[in-house]
């Protein structure tokens, strides 16, 4: 007879914290946890998670520090780096399977870099004739470490997107987070914006499209007779497979200029914005085994 399904619980989606503070990383469950059975796993970009701590062994004084109630357990994480950079998964052994959490992203000090820029690349105008859904990205360029970034869709707040990352010799990172809408939306000519938050203090930066053809009398299938001089290259056809494309194609004048610290919003709707073909969907089936608590990973004896 099966026992009750346990779902393990991260409700802080998003934590800024600066170098040499304190972090403190929350999980929860209805059903009553066993410190013992409790794990700690960090993800970094572009990195595979790794178990960071067992709770069983808090008793050694370290880093890592866990705190353990009833039905919730805490990651401290003390003298914190930017190296500590990451997505921080929660997981608890059910028998003999392993439970994860949905995640906590943290973001330590300053990620922005006098490098940095930020563009929305959006749909070729004619794919709203071939194609049901529409693919959006927002690329984030130069940074140190992981950065915030959310979706609206006139004002109304977005799931959060799917990133990937790459990064340079220099050690700075390219991110690329995207989502997926229905055609309808996108051609319905609503207001389609990126926000991207690089520390917990300086202004987010935004960056705003629609599709063209939505603002005047023609209908969204005519979107087909308006080109945006920057779609002129036809070779960008898969963004993530050769991102270095982008880098020829848009150079950093396209986003916002280079600051010390994060420069503030802008409501643009053109300026930093490609026109691209974007095809994310054949990836996308592979993607779901850390973002939901599920009986996934099943432990040797």
């Amino acid at each position: 007879m099966l026992g009750v399904q346990l779902f393990l619980y991260q409700t802080q989606r998003i934590q800024f914290v600066e170098v040499s503070d304190t972090a403190k990383i929350h999980c929860s469950a209805k059903e009553k946890l066993e410190g013992s059975r409790m794990f700690w796993y960090l993800r970094r970009e572009g990195e595979k998670p790794t178990c960071i701590k067992r709770c069983l062994d808090d008793k050694n004084v370290s880093k890592f520090t866990c705190k353990h109630k009833t039905h919730s357990s805490t990651l401290e994480i003390s003298n914190i780096q930017k190296t500590d950079s990451g997505i921080y998964y929660c997981a608890y052994i059910d028998s003999s399977y392993l439970l994860f959490g949905n995640g906590s992203a943290l973001i330590v000090g300053d990620s922005y870099t006098i490098s940095s820029w930020v563009m929305l690349l959006v749909p070729f105008p004619h794919d709203s004739q071939v194609t049901e859904t529409a693919n959006l990205a927002c690329v984030i360029h130069g940074v140190s470490s992981p950065v915030h970034v959310s979706w609206s869709v006139s004002g109304e707040l977005q799931e959060q997107g799917l990133t990937r990352s790459l990064k340079a010799k220099d050690g700075s990172l390219t991110l690329i987070n995207h989502i997926s809408v229905p055609m309808d939306t996108w051609t319905s000519g609503k207001n389609f914006t990126c926000e991207v938050k690089f520390n917990s203090s300086g202004s987010s930066v935004k960056k705003s499209t629609r599709c063209p053809a939505a603002s005047s009398t023609a209908p969204a299938s005519e979107c087909s007779h308006y080109i945006v001089p920057l779609a002129a290259g036809a070779g960008l056809l898969l963004l993530v497979v050769s991102l270095s494309l982008i880098w020829t194609l848009c150079p950093s004048t396209l986003g916002f200029k280079p600051r010390i610290s994060a420069p503030p919003a802008s409501e643009e709707h053109q300026g930093g914005i490609l026109y691209a073909h974007l095809d994310f969907d054949s990836r996308n089936r592979n993607k779901h085994t850390m973002q939901r608590s599920a009986r996934g990973k099943h432990l040797k004896p």
